[in-house]
């Protein structure tokens, strides 16, 4: 516990350096003649949040030290086209690419005008983009060492790893899959694991200073949310698609109302699923920068001072936001694999067999 208090302590005062950087280099340029409302006027709140949130074409890890991604390009006249994002950096026109205020890249001629009529397919790869491929790299090791480990310590007690994350794969199954799912409940387990500790570990890779917002971002939990909705309802039984249609117990003159209601909570199942962890992981990083801010508008009204003299009551609200974030990235995951296994049992449990539980033997079950 004191361990993981002091490894968030030095993750804040990373955060503090990267983001202190970028301020300095904010109030300064190489000339060095800007005037005192000027430098003032330099740091923008909605800006510094809004880049350290949104995705981009390099990993930027601090101010001043960014990882050139590659920019995949792919066009009928001119085919396939591969290069560094740095070509692009600051507005640059390169090969006649130039990036707008939202990263998308647009054939310009040589007066720096778009062109019409070409159309460019990107698949470059962005921070999320490696983010993901990270989180992936991470997630096949780990879960490799884990198999390795029940086939070499067959009979025996776990070590190492596989101590650590069988209890809680025991949890998932034992308290989302089997009251949830029911006897069934092996078919939909491999896919709530990787759902549970895919958005857990890209939500813990999102605190650390530097990270990509990965889980932040709308069309991850959008793609999430639509691998949902396909399972859930690729595998409804005959009962789950005539509830649709006839929902138990309603009146027949309240059908034509009934119905209509029934098939948007069809789709609004996945949109809440959706929008939680999207709001739930983006407000989170967005107040954490904002108490951070704090420190630079105090710096620019009332200089170097008294910028170092908030710094002293924010630095103590932006540690426990983050011990509040680091529980928040846990609880995100349980409840979007929760809801997910709940939708799935509702689409598959048989007639009769409202309670889930019919099956389940109990946390010591194998």
């Amino acid at each position: 516990m004191i361990r993981s208090v002091v490894n968030r302590i030095l993750i804040v005062t990373a955060l503090f350096m990267s983001s202190l950087g970028f301020a300095m280099a904010q109030e300064h340029t190489p000339e060095g003649q800007e005037t005192h409302q000027e430098k003032k006027e330099k740091f923008n709140v909605g800006d510094m949040i809004m880049h350290h949130i949104r995705d981009g074409r390099g990993w930027e890890f601090a101010h001043g030290v960014t990882l050139p991604l590659p920019v995949i390009l792919y066009s009928k006249d001119r085919g396939l086209e591969v290069f560094s994002s740095s070509r692009l950096a600051h507005d640059a026109v390169y090969n006649n690419y130039q990036s707008d205020d939202h990263g998308h890249l647009h054939r310009v001629d040589e007066a720096g005008k778009p062109v019409e009529g070409v159309h460019v397919y990107d698949f470059s790869i962005t921070k999320n983009v490696a983010s993901l491929l990270l989180s992936a790299i991470i997630l096949i090791t780990i879960f490799l060492a884990v198999a390795k480990g029940y086939t070499t310590n067959k009979g025996k007690a776990p070590k190492g790893i596989q101590a650590f994350l069988e209890p809680i794969v025991l949890f998932v199954r034992d308290e989302i899959a089997k009251p949830n799912l029911g006897p069934g409940y092996e078919k939909y387990l491999p896919y709530l694991l990787t759902l549970f500790f895919f958005i857990l570990t890209n939500n813990l890779l999102g605190l650390l200073p530097g990270a990509a917002n990965l889980t932040g971002n709308i069309a991850v939990t959008l793609v999430l949310a639509i691998i949902t909705f396909l399972i859930v309802n690729l595998n409804g039984k005959n009962t789950y698609w005539s509830h649709l249609i006839r929902p138990t117990g309603v009146p027949i003159l309240l059908l034509p109302i009934m119905i209509p209601v029934e098939i948007v909570g069809l789709f609004m199942k996945p949109f809440s699923l959706m929008i939680r962890l999207f709001a739930n992981i983006t407000a989170g990083h967005i107040i954490i920068l904002s108490l951070i801010s704090l420190i630079f508008i105090a710096n620019n009204l009332g200089g170097t001072a008294t910028g170092w003299g908030i710094s002293l009551i924010v630095a103590p609200f932006t540690i426990f936001m983050n011990l509040i974030e680091l529980l928040v990235a846990f609880l995100q995951a349980f409840i979007f694999t929760l809801l997910t296994s709940m939708y799935i049992g509702g689409a598959i449990e048989e007639h009769g067999d409202a309670d889930h539980g019919m099956g389940y033997d109990g946390p010591a079950a194998h």
